[in-house]
């Protein structure tokens, strides 16, 4: 299957460097963007079989990123990530495309769990 290339997009770098640092101890390819516009920008310049996004981020949020993504982007599978408060935009975000959506704070365990789900699902899609 070769080295799974994940995009973290996150509005907090206090939970991005730290994520980054644990994943790729874990064998992922990581790279970050701290905002809906980095996250677009790496995209187009870069292949990603999955992205974790955090819903809400100042500016473009983490729906309206994976609407964008959707459109030009298809194969790259979209994780969400949502505080408490937020689980209905989770669910919109489901039906918008994404493959799932957890709760921050995320165990390591459930998000590479999911991560390799979803990029399993993108791969033979």
């Amino acid at each position: 299957m070769g080295e799974l290339r994940l995009l973290l997009v996150d509005d907090e770098v206090e939970f991005l460097e730290p994520m980054k640092a644990r994943l790729e101890r874990r064998g992922l390819a990581c790279a970050t963007a701290t905002s809906g516009d980095d996250a677009l920008r790496l995209l187009g310049s870069e292949r990603f079989d999955c992205a974790v996004v955090d819903v809400k981020m100042p500016g473009m949020d983490g729906l309206e990123l994976l609407r964008r993504m959707r459109r030009t982007w298809p194969e790259t599978a979209v994780v969400l990530l949502t505080g408490h408060a937020s689980v209905e935009l989770g669910v919109q975000g489901m039906e918008l495309g994404a493959f799932e959506y957890l709760l921050k704070p995320v165990e390591l365990d459930d998000l590479l769990d999911t991560v390799r789900r979803a990029a399993a699902g993108a791969r033979r899609d």
